[in-house]
């Protein structure tokens, strides 16, 4: 029973790492003539509109509890910066590219749980982890070069992910993950509606909203879709199996990526992104057998399993 559990696991994070490319296909598409404010808008109205039918059928409250309000909206603050960052980086840049630097977020949290939270950490974690951020480095160097500053946004989407895998963390605690992700995407849209609404008479160029037409309403409606899926996948995954077993599978999202981001945009990642790809991966494993062995001898460590579109 327990191996059919952990097959179960394995094959809803396969289809996490299947769906979770969609939501960049969408964002990618979109972003041509929408601005990245308004898809990142449109991602959680479409997320918690396909949720809360969800939250209803399994008996959860559609009330916030006041204690978790506040923890529940720096969530969403966290999340909408890292979507927006990431958004507006495969606006221009391939969206492999983009997603391998952003698996550089595992070793900021590993960093941040050392040096914040006095986490026990090794120094050849430590070193992995430094190799893994070299990797990023063979990813961004000829992006800069391509593409400019917009290069180092998917930094900034690992650094605010991290965050909001600590901030998760403590959540996880008081609501249930299907409530945890509708409340989240409640309150991301309407912390986001107000400068929507602010850059329609400012005419700020990245939020700036227009009225979709056509196709582009099936991208908007993708991008919030795949969000809920994903999150669904990737919850439900860690509930049958250990993330320690799912987070070497996870790393597959990285080839999707490529395949739909060569079908749709006709991008490819060259020999060097190949090689960054390569070397982040390898360390990310490194680090997951490293906690695996840490694990087994009683410590307690923080999971490393995540991207910007895993936790609910």
């Amino acid at each position: 029973m327990n191996h059919d559990r952990i097959l179960l696991g394995v094959l809803l994070m396969l289809g996490f790492c299947l769906t979770a490319p969609f939501i960049d296909v969408g964002s990618k598409a979109a972003a041509e003539t929408i601005p990245v404010g308004q898809i990142t808008l449109a991602r959680f109205i479409v997320q918690g509109a396909i949720m809360l039918p969800v939250l209803l059928v399994m008996g959860q409250s559609l009330r916030i509890p006041r204690a978790s309000l506040g923890r529940l909206i720096l969530r969403g603050i966290y999340l909408i910066v890292s979507t927006y960052c990431f958004v507006a980086a495969v606006r221009v840049m391939p969206i492999a590219d983009a997603l391998a630097i952003v698996f550089v977020e595992p070793f900021i949290l590993l960093f941040l749980g050392k040096f914040m939270f006095g986490d026990e950490v090794g120094p050849r974690r430590i070193i992995a982890s430094a190799v893994g951020f070299v990797g990023s480095l063979l990813v961004i160097q000829p992006s800069f070069v391509a593409f400019g500053p917009v290069a180092l946004f998917p930094l900034g989407t690992a650094l605010f992910f991290a965050l909001y895998i600590l901030i998760t963390r403590r959540l996880s605690r008081e609501l249930h993950p299907v409530a945890m992700q509708f409340h989240t995407s409640t309150l991301a849209a309407a912390i986001c509606l107000p400068f929507i609404v602010i850059a329609d008479f400012t005419h700020w160029p990245t939020l700036d909203p227009v009225m979709p037409h056509g196709i582009e309403w099936m991208w908007l409606g993708m991008v919030g879709a795949a969000s809920a899926l994903a999150h669904l996948l990737m919850t439900y995954a860690l509930r049958f199996a250990p993330s320690t077993t799912l987070a070497p599978l996870h790393y597959l999202e990285l080839i999707s990526a490529a395949i739909l981001g060569y079908v749709f945009f006709s991008d490819f990642p060259n020999l060097l992104t190949w090689t960054g790809i390569a070397v982040i991966a390898l360390s990310g494993i490194y680090i997951v057998d490293r906690e695996r062995i840490t694990a087994r001898r009683g410590s307690v460590v923080m999971p490393q399993v995540s991207s910007p579109r895993s936790p609910s």
